[in-house]
């Protein structure tokens, strides 16, 4: 089974302005998640695609050659991940280089292990379309997700409403944006919101801290520096 792993640092940030390259605990945010890929797999496949000249020479000053240069069209605000992952085979492709398995590892998930990885690729088999990291979700639909009703009621997202106890209902994940192993037959056919054969594994909350904004910058700096 042969993998790439594909690391995705636009360089556009509304949020934290360049926050792909900004020390995070006196190391560049990307380097966390070159440094997971490298316990991994060689330099060859390792793939961070990115439009823009600063994070290409902060990635090679860390001695990761960039591959190419991702074109405009897919860097900006709209640009879906699913578009930037099949330019990235695409380009492999066009060199005569087939993955079987694509890894997506995104850089704002500096908390991310490579037994985090590793334990994902572990469930991956190529029966399914892919394995993805989650955390137990915030907010349960059977307990304290509502919606609003036609006469603008709320009502309980999802069961009967009856459940008193958070523990009592049943668990609900979501993705943390911290690993994604990928079937590329499946990606050829379909986006990832599409498949349908997906196994989990959990990350604890503490270590799916995904950076957004300032704030959640604060709590993964003083996660790291702590060794929390």
């Amino acid at each position: 089974m042969k993998t790439l792993y594909v690391i995705p640092a636009r360089g556009g940030s509304k949020g934290i302005p360049g926050k792909n390259i900004k020390p995070l605990a006196g190391k560049p945010l990307i380097s966390y998640t070159i440094d997971v890929a490298r316990e991994l797999a060689p330099d060859c496949d390792i793939c961070v695609t990115t439009d823009d000249a600063d994070i290409i020479s902060a990635v090679e000053a860390m001695n990761l050659k960039v591959p190419f240069v991702r074109p405009a069209e897919l860097a900006t605000d709209h640009s879906g991940t699913y578009e930037v992952l099949i330019h990235a085979l695409d380009f492999y492709e066009s060199q005569g280089i087939h993955y079987d398995t694509l890894v997506l590892l995104q850089p704002t998930s500096p908390l991310r292990t490579a037994d985090d990885v590793r334990s994902c690729l572990q469930l991956y088999t190529p029966e399914i379309d892919m394995v993805v990291s989650v955390m137990q979700a915030a907010t349960n639909p059977y307990y304290n997700a509502f919606e609003t009703d036609e006469n603008g009621f709320l009502h309980i997202s999802k069961g009967d409403g009856k459940y008193t106890r958070r523990q009592d209902a049943p668990k609900v994940w979501e993705y943390n944006g911290a690993v994604y192993v990928i079937n590329t037959a499946s990606l050829r056919k379909m986006k990832l919101g599409e498949f349908t054969r997906r196994k989990m594994y959990e990350m604890s909350r503490e270590r799916s801290i995904d950076l957004d904004t300032p704030t959640d910058w604060l709590i993964a700096e003083t996660l790291i520096r702590n060794n929390l």
